[in-house]
Parts: C-alpha cells; sequence; structure tokens
C-alpha cells in the first residue's frame, strides 16, 4: 500500500548507491542477491535474538532490493529475468525472516505457519491478478518488470510488521495475530477487487 510512495521517491535519492554499483561492476541481478543475503543474516539476527542488529539488517535489504530495479533501469541493464528473479528472492526473505522468528519463538509455531500459508495466498493472488489486468489492458499503477496487483500488505507493511515484532517481543503475540489477520484481508480484498474489475 506505502510501496509506490518509497518507489517514486527512490530514483532520485540512490545515486550514491547506484555509483558504487556501477564501481564495483556489479549487474542488476547481482544486486538483488545482494539483498537477499542481507535479508538472511537477517533472519539468523531474529533466530539468534539480536533483535536491533535484524532490524537493521532487514532495513538496509530491503534499501539494496529496492535499488535493484533503479540500477537496471537507469543502465539499461532491465530484463525480464531480472523482474522474475526479484520477486522470488522478495518471497524468499519474507519466509527467511518468518523462519528465524519460528526459531526464536518456536511456541507460536501456529502463527508463523499460518503467516508462510497467507504468504503463498497473497503472492499468488498478487501475480495472478496482475497478470489478469495486463491481459484485460487495464493500465499499470507503477513501472515494476513484474506487474503485481493492488494489496493491503507489501513490502513496506512487511518491514513495518517485522520492525515492530522485534522491537515489541512483549506484543508478540498479538503483533504476530494483526499480521495475520492483516494478510489475510489483503487476499479477500484482492479477490474481490478480482471480482469487480475482471468479471466480463
Amino acid at each position: 500500500m506505502i510501496d509506490n510512495t518509497f518507489r517514486a521517491l527512490l530514483p532520485g535519492r540512490v545515486g550514491l548507491m547506484i555509483g558504487l554499483y556501477e564501481r564495483l561492476g556489479l549487474t542488476p541481478n547481482q544486486v538483488s542477491f545482494v539483498g537477499f543475503a542481507i535479508a538472511v543474516c537477517a533472519a539468523l539476527a531474529v533466530a539468534f535474538g539480536a533483535t536491533w542488529t535484524a532490524v537493521a539488517l532487514w532495513w538496509v535489504s530491503r534499501l539494496v532490493d529496492g535499488t535493484d530495479g533503479v540500477y537496471a533501469r537507469s543502465t539499461g541493464q532491465a530484463s525480464r529475468f531480472g523482474a522474475y528473479l526479484d520477486i522470488v528472492l522478495d518471497m524468499a526473505a519474507y519466509g527467511a525472516m518468518v523462519l528465524g522468528f519460528a526459531w526464536w519463538h518456536p511456541e507460536l509455531g501456529p502463527a508463523w505457519i499460518a503467516m508462510l500459508f497467507l504468504y503463498v495466498l497473497c503472492i499468488t493472488s498478487a501475480l495472478a491478478l496482475g497478470a489478469e489486468e495486463a491481459e484485460a489492458g487495464i493500465e499499470a499503477r507503477d513501472d515494476r518488470g513484474l506487474r503485481l496487483g493492488a494489496g493491503l500488505a507489501e513490502g513496506g507493511e512487511t518491514g513495518i510488521a517485522y520492525t515492530a515484532m522485534l522491537l515489541l517481543p512483549v506484543w508478540l503475540t498479538p503483533l504476530a495475530i494483526t499480521w495475520i489477520v492483516v494478510l489475510a484481508t489483503t487476499v479477500v480484498a484482492r479477490t474481490l477487487l478480482a471480482a469487480r474489475t475482471l468479471r466480463g
């Protein structure tokens, strides 16, 4: 829901990072893998209860992840495979964090399982709606390489949820349940949107 705002602001504010990628000779796909590797480190930090480290690593990983597409477009290296790789590594990063949470607080096992299950439905519904909107000729709402249907819970909201759960462990159970409800609401709302816009 908040991703488009940040996506619009990002290109004009990450020139130093783009320059660093070029000096290091990285490709956009390699930048995507760097972002994922940092996210895995964040998940390991979660597993061992290093909450502040996990928060810092997670947001650095999301910043790197947010710049791979900017880098690709600004250097003429955008590709269909890059768009595919980006979303796959995004979902792998989200899932790795849930596994870290499950290791940190195994007593909430059912909540982590429900979260992973709903992530499957969220990304499936987003990809399906995006593909069907494109087929129907509905104008895209952003410039991402891979079209995703609109939804309540996207990358920014996921990061906020993870940060809250890490920094407010006393409230971990209600926060996890709230995030599960948000994910479920996203799937239902996206399905209703699909029913409204794609019928006929």
